[in-house]
C-alpha cells in the first residue's frame, strides 16, 4: 500500500502543476486551475485594467508545466467578448517542447486579424493544449504602435532570448525554436472545430 501511495502522490502533484499561466499581457484575473478549460479561464467579462499591447513587435509571455504542447492566439475587438465565436484566430497553431517560461512573438499588424488599429481596445485569448485538453486564458489590451518593452526568455535547450525592444521585429522566427510539425498541426487543427461548440 505504501508503494502505491508513493506513486500516486507525485503523480497528483505533477497533474496539479501541468497547466499554463499567461504572464504578459496581464490576464483577466488570478489563475484558477479548475476554470482553465472554460472560456477565458471563466473570466467572462472585460476587466478595467487593460494592458498596452503593440501592433508590431508584441510578445505573449507564459509559463507551462507541460513537456510538449500546442497553442494558438485569438483576438476580439468586441467591447465585451463573452464567447468563442467573437474571436478570430491570428496565427496558425504551433507546437513547442519544454517546460518553463516561453516567449511567443505576436505581430498583429501582419497577422490574419483585420481592422486592427492603434488605440483600439481588444481581447487576446490564448488556446493552449498540453495533451490533456484545451485550456484558455484571456488578456484585455489596448493596441499601441510602440514595440513591447518586456524582456522575455525562453526555457528551451537553446539559448535563444527574445525581447520586444524597438529593435525587435516581433516576427515568428526559427531562432525562438518554434517548430511547425505538419502531423501535429493537422491534429491540433481539429481543436479549432470544437471552439464554436464550447460557446
Amino acid at each position: 500500500m505504501k508503494a502505491v501511495s508513493a506513486l500516486i502522490v507525485p503523480t497528483l502533484a505533477l497533474a496539479v502543476n501541468a497547466h499554463f499561466h499567461l504572464q504578459s499581457p496581464e490576464p483577466r484575473g488570478p489563475f484558477v486551475a479548475a476554470s482553465e478549460p472554460n472560456f477565458c479561464d471563466d473570466y467572462t467579462h472585460v476587466t478595467e485594467n487593460r494592458t498596452d499591447f503593440p501592433l508590431n513587435g508584441g510578445i505573449i509571455s507564459m509559463n507551462t508545466g507541460h513537456p510538449k504542447w500546442s497553442a494558438a492566439i485569438f483576438i476580439s475587438t468586441d467591447a465585451d467578448p463573452d464567447s468563442f465565436d467573437k474571436f478570430e484566430q491570428v496565427n496558425t497553431f504551433f507546437q513547442l517542447e519544454g517546460e518553463g517560461d516561453f516567449c511567443i512573438p505576436l505581430n498583429l499588424a501582419s497577422s490574419n486579424a483585420t481592422g486592427l488599429q492603434e488605440g483600439q481596445n481588444a481581447t487576446i485569448q490564448v488556446l493552449f493544449d498540453g495533451g490533456d485538453g484545451a485550456l484558455f486564458q484571456c488578456a484585455d489590451v489596448t493596441l499601441t504602435s510602440d514595440a513591447s518593452s518586456i524582456s522575455c526568455t525562453n526555457s528551451t535547450s537553446s539559448d535563444s532570448d527574445t525581447s520586444g525592444d524597438s529593435g525587435s521585429t516581433g516576427e515568428d522566427s526559427g531562432a525562438l525554436g518554434l517548430t511547425l510539425n505538419t502531423n501535429v498541426l493537422l491534429g491540433v487543427l481539429g481543436l479549432a472545430s470544437l471552439i464554436p461548440l464550447m460557446a
